[in-house]
């Protein structure tokens, strides 16, 4: 397992006040001394409970979860990184859990969070998103991580480096975890607990506004990753639409002698360029099979 001197902790805030001195704390009690608090301007004094707790604190420039990691990253010099929320409710506990892969040759480790999850720590339409979202991330990028949303993650400097997030909210769990399949990187799933929030600590994250974000993250990324599944699904669409609307202009025409030339042409069009996405797709998605293949022997040669 790594050393702890050679791992940096990653706590990305919002008015944390009420928990993050008892996890930079515990951490202190295993060893970790190396905590990086990235703050985003709290009206709560998290910055400074972190730092009379022993944190390194780094005021955000910016604003949103994933604009503090990217902005946590590019201060941390350390060779490993165990990124996690300063809510509470993952546990310290699990930090030799999350590293241990480190050291068998993987570059990113997901802590998965239905595999010991208090009851009432996730509510039930939070769940059903999450599970949902982790369907289609499989479906999309043909790998299951159980759980991309988890904000429990632990992984190399070196492997952060590679990757290109641009989210500034909760979409940087999902990029995190469609980078993590674009370059290959060795990454495994373990079971992590995942608790319940203190009742005096107030969540940051809205699930039908983050929600809505995280899907678009996650089909946003399928263009350049799987070109076949982003392309196919307005291909599809257009195409449905086109036979909806040429299905009714038919219709009308057996059952009332009416037609409608103006639809019949948008359904035709709808239809066409329905098929030409879906080529476009094929087409786009076998030059990036070919490219993964050109740098997977580029990397071999190296």
């Amino acid at each position: 397992m790594p050393d702890p001197e050679d791992v940096c902790v990653l706590v990305p805030t919002l008015n944390e006040a009420e928990t993050i001195g008892e996890v930079v704390d515990e951490f202190g009690e295993r060893g970790y001394t190396n905590v990086l608090v990235v703050d985003g301007r709290s009206d709560d004094g998290t910055a400074e409970v972190a730092a009379e707790h022993g944190a390194r604190v780094v005021e955000q420039t910016g604003t949103g979860k994933g604009q503090a990691i990217r902005e946590g990253l590019r201060r941390i010099e350390t060779e490993y990184v165990l990124m996690l929320d300063g809510d509470g409710t993952y546990r310290p506990d699990d930090a030799e859990r999350m590293l241990a892969p480190l050291d068998d040759g993987y570059e990113h480790v997901v802590g998965n969070r239905f595999a010991e999850m208090e009851d009432r720590a996730m509510t039930r339409l939070n769940t059903f998103g999450n599970r949902a979202i982790n369907r289609a991330f499989r479906v999309i990028h043909g790998r299951d991580f159980k759980d991309i949303l988890s904000g429990y993650r632990a992984f190399t400097r070196e492997s952060a480096e590679r990757f290109r997030l641009d989210a500034d909210g909760f979409g940087v769990e999902t990029e995190m975890a469609v980078e993590c399949v674009r370059h290959d990187l060795p990454t495994t799933v373990v079971p992590v607990q995942y608790e319940e929030r203190p009742e005096d600590s107030e969540t940051n994250l809205h699930p039908l506004r983050d929600g809505g974000n995280i899907v678009l993250t996650l089909y946003q990324l399928a263009k350049t990753n799987n070109p076949l599944v982003y392309f196919g699904v307005m291909g599809l669409s257009s195409g449905l639409f086109g036979v909806l609307l040429g299905v009714y202009v038919g219709v009308e025409w057996v059952t009332r002698s009416v037609s409608h030339e103006v639809l019949a042409i948008v359904a035709g069009v709808s239809i066409l360029f329905g098929v030409q996405l879906l080529i476009f797709g094929v087409l786009s998605d076998l030059i990036v099979t070919l490219h993964r293949e050109q740098m997977h022997r580029i990397e071999e040669r190296r």
